[in-house]
């Protein structure tokens, strides 16, 4: 007789994890509390959905992995990076890839890849209930079913839990699974927004909401000074503070951060102290009777001269041809080091992801089953794994999905 199998929640990890089981041949029901699957999956990649990255080899997927990056080896060996491509375009879903390894649909549409999904559950007769789950039962340590919010009692001999974490709550992710792993004894580490905005209270990042900077330089540094992560890439500036697929990244790597931690960005990054010495003097030289205000057009975007004018401390109206060899050398430094201090996170509704979940510790790297509970898995953003923007998220999800679904 076959094994039954409950998966609770229909998303990345979940639908991987139910179609997986049920094509081993378990009788498989997906407990989805939403009226329609993959909802944060459609969202992802701002709706193209960025289903995995083309780096090459597992052990680059590890080093793009900021949280607990051994526990993923069998998971990310059994399903690679390559498999995840393959197993897409199997199910019609041609891909391409972009800057950073990024891999998207062709198509650009999420819709395409949840279909895939749905279509992959449809083939393998996986039953599927849009109902909340309230409780995961158990009997003699081990799992015996899930009772919904509305009583009824699905029997099980496994049940994966694929909750995902608590970012982006209105598809559904409201940190269900934590308080059922804390139910049934397992640690929780706090969950925390990653890939994240950051905010700032600094005067001047509300003027300059909206403008983007490509090509630059960031360091990020702790409240001790000590440097916790660099990057080179594109940057936003929000009404609170800075967003963009270099400070998301850099979002992952405050977990940890000892107090009010402070952005440097390097604004010319291709030019070293005596190139941009020159190139400021060059500058200068074009517009030597043009007030200080006014000379830094073919150096900085528009909305930011202003700021950087206000920080230089030069006189915004003084003559080009009277600016001193020490305020060129503090403009710079300002241009080589423009800084920003970071309060914290944006509020973790806004997070792509959660930072934080159920223990590694007390999950078997090798299956997903639980150490504490026979029968209980977990796959996805529940457990305490999570990595860099750029598809590596995703990949997670998939690859705990599929060694979950098999494991079961």
């Amino acid at each position: 007789m076959s094994k039954k199998v409950v998966v609770i929640g229909g998303g990345a990890a979940g639908m991987m994890a139910a179609g997986t089981a049920a094509q081993r041949g378990c009788r498989v029901t997906l407990i989805e509390k939403n009226d329609r699957l993959g909802k944060k999956l459609f969202i992802t990649g701002k709706g193209r959905c960025n289903i995995t990255n083309a780096c090459e080899d597992v052990e680059e997927l590890i080093r793009n992995v900021t949280v607990n990056s051994s526990f993923l080896y069998s998971a990310f060996y059994g399903f690679t990076n390559s498999d995840c491509i393959e197993f897409f375009n199997k199910l019609g879903v041609p891909t391409k890839v972009e800057r950073g390894g990024r891999v998207f649909p062709v198509s650009d549409k999420s819709s395409d890849v949840i279909a895939a999904l749905r279509g992959f559950l449809s083939k393998n007769n996986v039953d599927i209930i849009y109902k909340e789950a309230a409780e995961i039962l158990t009997e003699g340590g081990a799992v015996s079913g899930v009772r919904l919010s509305d009583g009824r009692i699905i029997g099980a001999e496994s049940v994966i839990a694929a909750t995902g974490g608590v970012s982006y709550p209105s598809t559904g992710s409201t940190g269900d699974g934590y308080k059922w792993a804390r139910e049934l004894g397992h640690s929780v580490t706090e969950p925390k927004p990653s890939l994240v905005p950051l905010e700032s209270g600094d005067d001047f990042i509300r003027g300059l909401a909206g403008l983007s900077l490509r090509n630059v330089a960031i360091k990020l540094l702790d409240g001790r000074g000590k440097t916790i992560y660099t990057d080179f890439g594109e940057m936003l500036f929000t009404h609170t503070g800075v967003s963009g697929p270099v400070i998301l990244s850099a979002s992952a790597h405050m977990r940890k951060a000892s107090g009010e931690c402070k952005l440097i960005i390097d604004l010319k990054p291709a030019l070293d102290d005596a190139k941009l010495d020159e190139r400021l003097q060059r500058d200068f030289r074009e517009n030597i009777n043009k007030e200080f205000k006014n000379s830094l057009g073919g150096l900085l975007p528009a909305k930011l001269i202003s700021t950087v004018v206000e920080l230089s401390g030069i006189a915004p109206d003084k003559r080009v041809n009277s600016i001193t060899r020490e305020e060129r050398r503090t403009l710079l430094k300002l241009l080589k080091g423009f800084e920003i201090s970071i309060s914290g996170f944006a509020p973790i509704e806004q997070a792509i992801i959660t930072s934080g979940g159920v223990s590694v510790k007390e999950i078997d790297p090798s299956s997903m089953q639980s150490k504490i509970v026979r029968g209980l898995f977990f796959a996805g953003e529940v457990i305490d794994v999570d990595a860099y923007t750029g598809g590596f998220n995703l990949q997670i999800a998939f690859s705990t999905g599929r060694l979950a679904g098999e494991s079961c």
